[in-house]
């Protein structure tokens, strides 16, 4: 069976002063407190949470 593709996220940026929405989106990727790394499932939700937050974020596919 093949296993699933993730992706690992690290959050980089500070939520402070950013919009509720943004402060929503990486708390929904597990990501509340800095340099926190989370190991995803690669799925177009997954990617438009992450787009939301692209400039709080670092990706590395795997």
């Amino acid at each position: 069976m093949a296993k699933a593709k993730t992706i690992t996220v690290t959050q980089t940026g500070s939520p402070i002063r950013r919009q509720k929405d943004q402060r929503a989106t990486l708390i929904g990727l597990g990501l509340n407190k800095m340099n926190r790394t989370r190991e995803l499932a690669d799925t177009p939700a997954i990617r438009g949470m992450i787009e939301k937050v692209s400039h709080l974020v670092r990706i590395e596919d795997q």
